[in-house]
C-alpha cells in the first residue's frame, strides 16, 4: 500500500517552493439608484513560499460620469501563517482619496473562520497618527459545481477622526453585497451579477452631507472574477 503521508524531505522541499499568482475578486461596472456609473476593482498579487509571501492588495472606484477617481487604495504587506487557517500580515498602505493622500501602517489577520467564513481584519495607523480598523467577511455558497452565491459585508471604524479626508471618529461606514458567479475555463474566469449597498455613518456621514455628497446608495453590479 502506498504511503498516505509524504516523506519529511518532500514536505520540506514544498515549504521552500516559490509560488505566485494574481487574482481580481471584483472587476465590475456599477450603476446606482441615482444613475451613477462606476468602474470598480479589488484584487491582489503575491509571490513567495508557504512560509512567507509578499502581497500587493488594491481596490478602488472610478466615476464614469465626471471621469474622476472616487478612491484608490494600495497595500504592500508580508504575510505568514500563524495557524492552520489564519495568516498574519503587516506592511504599508497608500490611499489617494479626493482630499490629501494618506500613508498607513497595516497589521492584520486573514483566513478561514469556523463554518468557512473568509475573514480579513486589519488595524491601520496613519502618518498623522489616526487609528482605524476594518473587517471584511465573505461566504461562498455553492449552488452547483460552477454556480456560486457570494454574500459579503465590510465594516469600517475610526478610533480618531481625520477631517482633512472627511473621516469622523466612530463607525464610518458599511458596505454589503451579494454576487452570483459562474465559473468558466477551469474557474479562472467567473462572470457575475449582483448588488452592492454602501452607507456612511456617524460623524463621517455628517461631514459628507456638509460637502454635498451622497451618504448611501444601492448599485447593480455586473463584472467578472479573474485568476491567474
Amino acid at each position: 500500500m502506498a504511503a498516505l503521508i509524504s516523506p519529511p524531505e518532500v514536505w520540506a522541499q514544498s515549504k521552500n517552493l516559490l509560488i505566485y499568482g494574481v487574482q481580481l475578486e471584483e472587476l465590475d461596472h456599477r450603476r446606482g439608484d441615482e444613475n451613477e456609473r462606476l468602474f470598480a476593482w479589488k484584487g491582489d498579487a503575491f509571490i513567495g513560499t508557504d512560509e512567507i509571501k509578499l502581497r500587493w492588495l488594491g481596490e478602488g472606484e472610478y466615476d464614469l460620469t465626471p471621469n474622476t477617481f472616487e478612491a484608490m487604495e494600495n497595500s504592500l504587506v508580508l504575510q505568514t501563517p500563524i495557524s492552520t487557517f489564519f495568516d498574519v500580515k503587516g506592511g504599508v498602505r497608500l490611499d489617494t482619496p479626493k482630499g490629501a493622500d494618506r500613508w498607513y501602517g497595516v497589521l492584520g489577520v486573514t483566513g478561514l473562520a469556523p463554518q468557512w467564513f473568509e475573514v480579513d481584519a486589519d488595524i491601520f495607523v496613519s502618518e498623522t497618527a489616526e487609528t482605524s480598523a476594518r473587517i471584511d467577511v465573505e461566504y461562498e455558497v455553492l449552488i452547483t459545481n460552477r454556480l456560486t452565491l457570494t454574500p459579503s459585508a465590510e465594516l469600517n471604524v475610526a478610533f480618531s477622526g481625520d477631517p482633512e479626508i472627511a473621516i469622523g471618529s466612530g463607525v464610518t461606514g458599511i458596505e454589503a453585497g451579494s454576487r452570483v458567479s459562474y465559473d468558466l475555463i477551469d474557474r479562472s474566469i467567473s462572470p457575475y451579477i449582483g448588488f452592492v449597498y454602501e452607507r456612511k455613518l456617524g460623524r463621517t456621514e455628517n461631514l459628507a452631507r456638509a460637502e454635498g455628497e451622497d451618504t448611501e446608495g444601492w448599485r447593480a453590479v455586473i463584472g467578472t472574477k479573474l485568476m491567474f
